[in-house]
């Protein structure tokens, strides 16, 4: 396969998957989508239509899926319409935040499936919707040195791939950014409401301390939401609770007693029971101003 013409397909159109599939259009490539809603806007700026997952993977050299985790992936792959059924040689790319053992597993039964046909490289991605839409993502990729040379050919135009290991690397690296993300935007939330209720301009607040050791990507794009209260969804706060239990998975394989760790699992997962998982993750500001409603 020459990545250079080879033919990408993408299952996943949702809030990441569906930027990432403009790129991947302005950026010239044969693309070849299926969902289970039309998507008007993709087929006119390029994307062909594969009516079921065979289709797609009857035209695809490359298949980016962008689905919530490892059991959608599943639904697609099997069965007489699914990826399995269609598919020659094919290199799936993984863009789930997932469990990486489950990944290295998913990819051993589907190379025993088609004798070797079909090969996975993880690349779960951070940088959020305005990330995908620049085409700046940071994309960590787990898998074979040629496999995943090939899938960072392929998804360049969405950002920065870079091969961190084997198979499952991607997943653990993901891991770790959602500590750190977590972490950040728990801390952000709180420190909000102890500046409002101290009578501090928010705006004028976080704008100075983004210049300092507060600062990050993060606050720079939650920002206006953490001052306004808007937390209308974007990436929903409840799939931080499934990723951080992936990584309490690797620090319990690793033998690591982690710090923060439980604590964010704990308070991700109060957020979610309060009926705040649907929010932006800046809805930490609203889940801790309005936390004694929902604790007793």
């Amino acid at each position: 396969m020459s990545t250079s013409t080879a033919t990408v397909g993408v299952i996943g159109l949702g809030a990441m998957g569906r930027p990432m599939t403009r790129r991947l259009l302005g950026s010239g490539r044969d693309v070849v989508i299926h969902a289970r809603r039309p998507q008007p806007e993709l087929i006119q700026a390029g994307a062909r239509w594969a009516a079921t997952p065979r289709d797609l993977a009857a035209e695809a050299d490359v298949l980016l899926t962008m689905l919530p985790d490892l059991p959608q992936l599943e639904e697609v792959l099997q069965g007489p319409d699914g990826v399995l059924a269609g598919a020659g040689d094919l290199l799936i790319l993984v863009g789930s935040t997932s469990s990486a053992p489950a990944v290295r597993a998913l990819a051993q039964r589907v190379w025993s499936a088609t004798q070797g046909r079909v090969r996975v490289v993880d690349c779960p991605v951070s940088g959020g919707e305005d990330g995908a839409d620049a085409g700046t993502l940071s994309i960590m990729l787990g898998g074979t040195p040629e496999d995943a040379a090939a899938a960072a050919d392929v998804l360049a135009p969405c950002g920065t791939p870079v091969l961190l290991g084997p198979l499952g690397a991607g997943q653990v690296a993901k891991a770790c950014n959602q500590l750190v993300v977590s972490a950040t935007i728990l801390a952000l939330g709180e420190a909000t409401v102890l500046a409002e209720r101290s009578g501090l301009d928010l705006d004028a607040m976080w704008s100075l301390l983004a210049g300092g050791y507060a600062g990050s990507r993060l606050l720079d794009s939650r920002m206006p939401k953490l001052v306004s209260g808007d937390d209308s969804p974007s990436g929903a706060a409840r799939y931080m609770v499934k990723d951080l239990r992936f990584a309490a998975d690797i620090a319990a394989a690793t033998g690591t007693d982690t710090v923060l760790l439980p604590t964010l699992r704990a308070a991700f997962e109060e957020l979610v029971a309060a009926g705040l998982g649907d929010r932006d993750i800046a809805v930490t500001r609203r889940f801790v101003a309005t936390r004694d409603t929902h604790t007793g």
